[in-house]
């Protein structure tokens, strides 16, 4: 099923998105490093964003499937960027917290590591970008 988004660039590094489906519009900004102001998301902030909701949103579908409750699961990202030979995202840092549920087992915490790790966006990341996770 293919998304359609529509994009305009605005002037002064900032760019308005909006998604077809739902309407609804973010707006990004390039970060102060690469002579934006910072004043939204930069595209590569975006990056891993998507990519530690994605990574929540399939752990969810996974516990929804098996009856466990995840809710409050909280997900850290810190993005590293590399300059060499070319400006991108080097390093992608994700820490995985999961509320405290006795009827978590180790097995249970082992599908929810698979799944978040199997994620669309996490398959569809450049090999050469480094990723560290942990689940807790």
């Amino acid at each position: 099923m293919a998304v359609e988004f529509d994009i305009v660039y605005d002037g002064n590094l900032i760019c308005r998105a909006v998604h077809g489906p739902s309407r609804q519009t973010l707006t990004t900004d390039a970060p102060t490093d690469n002579g934006g102001r910072g004043s939204a998301f930069s595209p590569t902030d975006l990056v891993a964003t998507a990519l530690g909701t994605c990574m929540l949103t399939i752990m969810g579908l996974v516990a929804q499937r098996r009856g466990w409750d995840i809710a409050g699961t909280q997900c850290h990202v810190v993005k590293e960027m590399v300059a060499n030979p070319v400006r991108r995202i080097g390093r992608l840092q994700v820490q995985i917290t999961l509320p405290p549920n006795p009827e978590l087992t180790d097995e249970a915490r082992a599908a929810l590591r698979q799944a978040a790790l199997t994620c669309p966006v996490k398959e569809s990341l450049h090999p050469d970008i480094e990723l560290v996770f942990e689940m807790k």
